[in-house]
């Protein structure tokens, strides 16, 4: 009978897992997948540019430079400055907020935080499904509300691409809450929902980039370094066995 192996047995569980675990993770968290792909760059740059042009008004990417930004997504200074850069810094400076914190206290209840380890912090499957869930509340100071992020203090950036949504909450019974069924399209936006959501996955993909660049890199090489890694052991194991052979 063939004899399997522990090592290979560990080598093969531990695979499994770490394809296996952010998919679960996103399936508990009530979370949809957000298919985000660092090896996409033209994702990356799409998502570059919706961010600029839709949160980076509010939102600062401190820990990310714009020479960065093009050495990584394959743009030049002259793309990066021209379309990207729209608070006048220079090329090689990190990406600051157009609004001051002041205003952002001041129109918000609270600055706009700093978006460089966001996807990091919550993961892009949580980014992706946010920036969906935004509905109308009229009970909140900015006349908006958000599922997976209750009671934020931030409206709808996205609202005339996705239109504007209500959502529907089942009636709160004794001491349950109110519970989550499902939105409604009050006004449709310029895009369709499937439009949105590669919208929506673009930006994600571009705040889960800008979490860690080195990870494109990194993944980048890892085939590398798992053949090498496999190689080795294989020989190790062929020198146990020509050491062993004659020990009974």
């Amino acid at each position: 009978m063939h004899k399997s192996h522990p090592w290979i047995a560990g080598f093969l569980l531990a695979l499994s897992l770490g394809f296996a675990l952010p998919a679960a993770a996103a399936e508990e968290g009530g979370l949809a997948p957000s298919n985000a792909n660092l090896a996409d760059t033209g994702s990356l740059q799409n998502g570059a540019k919706l961010f600029m042009n839709y949160c980076s008004g509010c939102h600062s990417l401190q820990l990310m430079r714009y020479s960065r930004i093009a050495e990584d997504l394959d743009l030049s200074e002259d793309q990066v400055m021209n379309n990207l850069n729209f608070t006048g810094v220079n090329f090689g400076e990190r990406i600051p907020p157009s609004m001051n914190s002041v205003d952002g206290k001041t129109w918000f209840g609270a600055a706009p935080p700093d978006l460089s380890l966001m996807a990091r912090a919550k993961g892009v499957d949580y980014v992706f499904n946010y920036l969906k869930s935004f509905y109308l509340d009229a009970s909140r100071p900015v006349g908006w509300n958000n599922t997976v992020f209750p009671n934020a203090s931030m409206p709808n950036p996205l609202w005339e691409l996705q239109g504007v949504q209500t959502a529907k909450f089942k009636a709160a019974e004794g001491s349950e809450p109110a519970q989550f069924e499902g939105f409604e399209v009050h006004r449709a936006g310029t895009l369709k929902p499937e439009e949105f959501d590669k919208v929506a996955r673009d930006i994600a993909n571009f705040l889960q980039y800008a979490a860690e660049p080195a990870a494109m890199q990194r993944k980048s090489i890892g085939i590398w370094v798992l053949l090498f890694l496999a190689t080795f052991t294989l020989l190790a194991y062929f020198l146990k066995q020509e050491y062993w052979k004659d020990v009974h």
